[in-house]
């Protein structure tokens, strides 16, 4: 493919300029490998605006395209075939070429096998029945209207204009609040998408209604999968729609429905596909959503940049594995404090779990744990009969959360389950708060002498959980401990901590910790993390409503400065340099009160003081704040490291219970290893 140069003014080719050639770009999906569902938009850039003709697999597609004002052509090319296909295109005195490989729009396109069975729900978005395993249903069409009041309204034409029809902006423009609405399937997911409607949609012209740029949203939660999922991550947004920014997402873009960022990853790339040719060139995307969105848009700039261009995560985690150390931990402290443990007093429960409440440990258990068991969060499409029982059904659906990452982890011949790289072998729990005098040795000896751990099946057994060697080179190779080296090192991320630590069941296991644990690694990989701002704020409404408004507009400017930026800076200068000056960490302490001030680990200042950050199960036991390890090194245990004295019953307990050593949190993980890249490729088959 000839490669695009740049033209120095309009001055004649000569020894000291250098000649446009012309090029051919694919723009639905700038991967022209990667290409899904048949069809593709183009943009042909003729250097001199000399005619051109265009052909699929030596078919003229000429007609299909159209000339822009800046010049160059864009037209959809349809009917692909599965697999290679040539475009050529060709003036009097050139000729270039772009070989795209298009893939089913059912997938996979590079997420590697999928699921089976795989039960589908489109019924649930009002769409036909579907069948397994691709679960494909017919595309609809629907619109709604936002009304004066402050609602959406179904609209059966979207020609009429109610009464009570509200106004929306789109750069500065009023026009009416009426909304187009697509559902369909995509990669055997439900699809949505929602844009200002101004007439039909068309991707080669301009839609005033439209103002080309798009937020794609994620859902939360994590889990197995093994159906299609009955919601996405929304797109009936008014912050979103109001401003004419188009909107999408899909049903295995919510983590509770799929808990692979990667299947998620190829999901979203084939939807932003679909809006692309839909609507037309996207000047940048944004990602949005809390919790398990959160742990997308972070999973997916790192390992597939380019999906979303700047992110705004909520509540964030930095990747499903991290995240499950203390969950599991929790579950085992949980039983322990119920039995052999109950002489803990409350104060000493939290200490040793880390969280600024014991009740976040609670609450992971009663609403998390399970996701490390063999059948204890099986969604409900998917019937009893077909789940995994040793005996009665052992090749059976089995709802562990490591499910939809066996592509990447590989499955034990042996146990049938996933390789698993949860550990707690060498795990001194309480460590922080036994040096802190908050707990006798006598309890710390007890506690880790009597934790136990999980086997593969999520049981808890007496002996330590111990994580696979396998999985553990898998995790590291694949990224799948988000390093933040990679595609995270170049996106602009604005980290909205919305202050649950205290917010009762079931909400305080967002814990604000996990924001600086991001922090880090992108500090320890990249020198800086001067493309995260973290701005914290409380679950009130109006708090979390001016959070939002600011931070999608920041997001806009931030993205829209660097794509202006035309100097010769690096990416990562480019996005260092174009953040908006008003935009930096700090916190609400009011809807109406923002204060910009450094943020750090442990807090401190005004917003330390609002918003307190505690730690959790692994970082009380002395892991680093960047918690990178799934599974320590070891070393001996020495009881001059400690600054109590055990007597010789608790010390014995505690060789019993760390036969091999300690942690030794100062040296790389077990397995640890940079990532092998970005964009790997686990098949289309």
């Amino acid at each position: 493919m000839a490669v695009p140069v740049l033209v120095v003014g309009s001055t004649p080719a000569t020894a000291h300029t250098i000649t446009r050639q012309l090029t051919i770009e694919s723009v639905s999906n700038p991967r022209p490998e990667l290409v899904s569902g048949g069809q593709v938009l183009l943009k042909i850039d003729p250097p001199d605006r000399s005619p051109v003709t265009v052909t699929v697999n030596g078919r003229n597609v000429t007609s299909e395209f159209h000339t822009q004002p800046d010049g160059t052509l864009l037209g959809l090319a349809t009917n692909l075939r599965n697999g290679s296909n040539d475009v050529t295109a060709k003036t009097r005195g050139d000729r270039t070429n772009l070989r795209v490989t298009n893939h089913p729009g059912t997938g996979p396109v590079f997420s590697g096998s999928q699921q089976r069975p795989f039960y589908c729900e489109t019924t649930a978005f009002g769409l036909p029945p579907a069948t397994q395993p691709l679960c494909s249903a017919p595309t609809q069409v629907s619109y709604q209207y936002r009304t004066t009041a402050g609602t959406f309204a179904p609209l059966a034409d979207p020609a009429t204009r109610p009464a009570d029809l509200a106004t929306a902006r789109v750069n500065n423009t009023p026009v009416p609040y009426i909304v187009r609405v697509e559902r369909g399937t995509i990669d055997r997911a439900v699809y949505e998408t929602a844009a200002l409607f101004d007439g039909q949609p068309s991707p080669v012209t301009a839609n005033k209604s439209w103002n080309q740029k798009l937020v794609y949203t994620f859902g939360g939660g994590c889990n197995a999968g093994y159906h299609q999922g009955n919601s996405t991550g929304g797109v009936l947004n008014d912050l979103f729609l109001a401003q004419g920014y188009g909107v999408a997402s899909s049903t295995l873009n919510v983590l509770d429905n799929n808990c692979s960022p990667i299947i998620s990853a190829e999901a979203a790339m084939m939807v932003k596909e679909h809006f692309v040719e839909t609507y037309g060139p996207v000047r940048h995307t944004i990602g949005w959503g809390g919790s398990g969105g959160a742990i997308q848009q972070y999973d997916i700039a790192e390992n597939h940049p380019g999906i979303v261009d700047g992110i705004i995560p909520g509540v964030s985690f930095p990747d499903p594995l991290t995240t499950g150390a203390p969950v599991s931990d929790c579950r085992l402290l949980n039983r322990y404090f119920a039995g052999q443990g109950a002489s803990f007093t409350a104060e000493q429960k939290q200490a040793v779990a880390g969280f600024n409440t014991y009740s976040t440990c609670v609450s992971w258990e009663q609403t998390f744990a399970n996701r490390a068991t063999a059948t204890g969060s099986c969604n409900a499409a998917i019937p009893l009969a077909a789940r995994w029982d040793p005996v009665t059904n052992p090749g059976g659906v089995k709802c562990n959360s490591l499910e939809q990452l066996v592509n990447q982890l590989g499955r034990d011949p042996k146990t049938g389950f996933v390789h698993s790289p949860l550990d707690s072998v060498g795990v001194q729990y309480g460590l922080t708060a036994l040096k802190a005098g908050k707990i006798t040795p006598a309890q710390f000896a007890d506690l880790n002498a009597n934790v136990g751990g999980l086997d593969y099946t999520g049981t808890p057994i007496p002996q330590r959980t111990a994580a696979d060697p396998k999985a553990l080179n898998s995790v590291y190779a694949n990224d799948l401990i988000n390093s933040g080296s990679q595609g995270l090192r170049t996106t602009p991320i604005i980290d909205q901590r919305t202050d649950l630590d205290f917010a009762g069941f079931g909400s305080d296991i967002h814990t604000s910790e996990w924001s600086f644990v991001m922090r880090q690694r992108l500090l320890k990989a990249n020198g800086t993390a001067g493309n995260q701002v973290i701005i914290e704020n409380h679950p009130t409404a109006g708090e979390q409503a001016a959070a939002s408004v600011y931070e999608l507009d920041a997001m806009d400017r931030w993205l829209t400065a660097i794509d202006a930026d035309g100097s010769r800076r690096s990416p990562q200068q480019k996005v260092l340099a174009n953040r908006p000056g008003d935009l930096a960490d700090g916190c609400y302490l009011s809807p109406t009160q923002r204060i910009k001030e450094p943020l750090t680990y442990p807090s401190g200042g005004q917003c330390g003081a609002a918003y307190p950050v505690a730690a959790n199960t692994r970082m009380a036991a002395g892991q680093s704040l960047a918690m990178d390890v799934l599974k320590c090194r070891l070393e001996p245990l020495d009881f001059r490291d400690y600054p109590v004295s055990f007597t010789a019953a608790d010390r014995q307990r505690l060789r019993s219970a760390f036969p091999d050593g300690v942690c030794d949190y100062g040296k790389p993980g077990v397995g640890h290893r940079d990532p092998v890249g970005t964009w790997l490729n686990y098949g289309d088959r």
